[in-house]
């Protein structure tokens, strides 16, 4: 893989695919730029929920640069995720966001590349 520049600014929003209300902003992907990662923007309006999923391939390496919210994460449970936080979750681990308390953002990378 080359060099990949990324002007977050020029990239659009779009729905996550499995949570009404969340949207996601693809800044490297498989697809788009031959990564072998996943990066992704990740915006989590207050009172929004991403339900329990997993990732069969995938690590989820999650750092959050605004806000808080309630996360689940199997063999952890219930914890207040936040501002300044990076959370590393195995793949084929069970994880959702039950309670967003406040607008959230935070910064997605899957290893290997989801898309």
């Amino acid at each position: 893989m080359s060099t990949v520049i990324v002007d977050e600014g020029k990239v659009s929003w779009g729905p996550h695919p499995l949570a009404k209300g969340v949207e996601i902003k693809n800044l490297l992907t498989k697809k788009d730029h031959g990564a072998d990662v996943t990066c992704v923007l990740v915006k989590l309006p207050k009172g929004s929920v991403v339900p329990e999923h997993i990732h069969k391939e995938q690590d989820d390496i999650l750092f959050f640069l605004e806000g808080r919210c309630k996360m689940f994460i199997e063999g952890i449970g219930e914890f207040e995720a936040k501002k300044g936080m990076l959370i590393r979750i195995p793949k084929n681990t069970r994880h959702s966001v039950p309670e967003v308390y406040e607008d959230t953002l935070l910064y997605d990378v899957f290893s290997p590349a989801l898309v």
